[in-house]
């Protein structure tokens, strides 16, 4: 068991909650589900979720970060987190239909941004604030230009 695991606090019925997340990751499990709480894992992440009401909500100040491959993958989340109610945000940023905001991030990103080209980073930092759905193709583009 982890020290640390996200508690989420939903204004819905967690069992749909749940379901949700299941569909959208390939690897998960549930450890305990009732109509008011629930523990699941994703990919060796434990979360639990609290049927809580309607007292808070979720903002962008706390995100979950999801590494991607490829470009497939990239487009897999973003589809799945955004359907059905969710909202596309910039930069690779969105929330789903319960609020939640996920960033949808290649890899490769880090290792672009990090270059010590400053030039190449930033032309890949303004290429990245043009998009919504990161798009692998157009950061390696600016990368390489």
């Amino acid at each position: 068991m982890k020290k640390i695991t996200p508690f989420l606090w939903f204004d819905a019925c967690i069992e749909e909650v749940v379901k949700f997340y299941t569909i959208v990751f390939p690897n998960v499990h549930v450890e305990s589900l009732s109509p008011m709480y629930a523990t699941f894992v994703i990919d060796d992440q434990e979360f639990m979720a609290l049927n809580g009401g309607p007292q808070f909500k979720f903002n962008e100040a706390v995100s979950f970060f999801i590494r991607c491959e490829s470009q497939d993958e990239i487009d897999y989340f973003w589809q799945k987190l955004t359907n059905d109610g969710g909202v596309e945000g910039r930069c690779g940023w969105l929330k789903d239909k319960y609020g939640v905001s996920w960033q949808v991030v290649p890899n490769v990103l880090g290792k672009y941004m990090s270059d010590a080209d400053r030039t190449k980073a930033n032309r890949v930092m303004q290429a990245m604030l043009k998009m919504t759905k990161l798009d692998i193709a157009a950061l390696e583009a600016a990368y390489v230009a």
